[in-house]
């Protein structure tokens, strides 16, 4: 009987172990972010309910903010289903993202997910944004 209570501990803790985070979705290097936006000045004073913008030099290679109704969300523009390159820089159009590449990945800027491709495995990257009064704190 112990041999089998070894085997179903053995088995119970193999199966915990695994690591959920997709590995093919670290391409992009993590860059520490801490910036705080006052929304009463350009670009941020845009961001009405249902609107994003690019807000560049933050992140890697520049920062989606979103602002959804219910709160804000921040993406980095860079696609996730590729190797950093000049073409895997996205771009803005409406609420949707556009990889440069040859794919033209497009991801929503509601929720980080890809656009009518559910072949890609990764997600845009997310940073946690928080408002406070006029202020909007967009970090990791």
């Amino acid at each position: 009987m112990k041999p089998y209570l070894y085997l179903f501990i053995s088995l119970a803790f193999m199966a915990c172990s695994k690591n959920s985070v997709d590995e093919n979705c670290n391409f992009i290097p993590n860059i520490g972010v801490n910036e705080s936006f006052n929304l009463v000045f350009e670009p941020f004073s845009r961001l009405s309910i249902g609107t994003s913008i690019y807000v560049p030099n933050y992140g890697y290679r520049g920062i989606f903010i979103t602002n959804t109704g219910s709160g804000y969300v921040a993406f980095e523009a860079t696609d996730p289903n590729h190797i950093p390159s000049p073409c895997s820089k996205l771009t803005l159009s409406g609420n949707n993202a556009i990889c440069g590449c040859e794919d033209a990945n497009t991801y929503n800027l509601f929720t980080g997910l890809p656009v009518n491709n559910s072949e890609l495995r990764c997600r845009l990257k997310e940073y946690r944004a928080e408002k406070t009064g006029n202020t909007l704190r967009v970090y990791n």
